[in-house]
């Protein structure tokens, strides 16, 4: 499959790695292209490639690596036409700069405020409550960690899990879209237990 990861931080080129290790062939996008270059060439990666946004964005799957903070949702409005009809895994929590709340109120998620802003897009959540370290080692002794994944659109998430199949993790159907409320939350009151893999803990 082809996957396009918008964002070169800790989860864009963690997510771009482990997906390119499945064999996926991965774009990692970036308004930064030298450091998407940079980035690839120490992976070293034979199915990961750099490039901007609009070669990241040619990929049917679309993973924007960004936090809603820092405009994510007013940049997925303005590329609706571009994302119609793909598959957008949406990985985001909306903290606050410091990590002590969200910027949605009790009632919304981030997921289904990216849903409502791109109603010709297949949203698909997941990852949402994975740490980027986690990525760094997945598994706790012999136990896998889990990542949940939530839509509306059944065969959109079951395409997710698909591409999930040779990672190290376990994909675990949640259900609709509308359970990103208590998904984002439970991230929330991880981070605040001081709980697992938080790294700033």
């Amino acid at each position: 499959m082809k996957v396009g990861i918008l964002g070169t931080g800790r989860m864009g080129s963690r997510l771009a790695a482990m997906y390119a290790r499945a064999g996926h062939e991965v774009t990692l996008g970036s308004r930064d292209l030298e450091k998407a270059r940079s980035l690839v060439a120490d992976l070293g990666l034979k199915t990961l490639t750099a490039g901007d946004y609009d070669q990241a964005l040619a990929a049917p799957i679309v993973l924007p690596a960004i936090f809603m903070r820092d405009g994510l949702l007013a940049l997925l409005e303005r590329l609706g036409p571009t994302l119609e009809g793909k598959i957008l895994i949406d990985i985001t929590n909306p903290f606050n700069a410091d990590y002590s709340d969200f910027t949605t109120p009790w009632d919304v998620s981030s997921a289904e405020q990216i849903a409502e802003a791109l109603p010709r897009t297949r949203v698909v959540g997941a990852f949402k409550n994975v740490w980027w370290n986690t990525f760094d080692r997945p598994d706790f002794d012999t136990t896998v960690s889990d990542v949940l994944v939530i839509s509306d659109d059944h065969e959109a998430k079951q395409e997710v899990m698909r591409l999930g199949t040779a990672t190290p993790f376990r994909y675990v159907d949640a259900g609709p879209l509308i359970n990103a409320r208590t998904v984002e939350r439970m991230t929330l009151l991880a981070e605040q237990l001081d709980y697992g893999f938080f790294p700033r803990a």
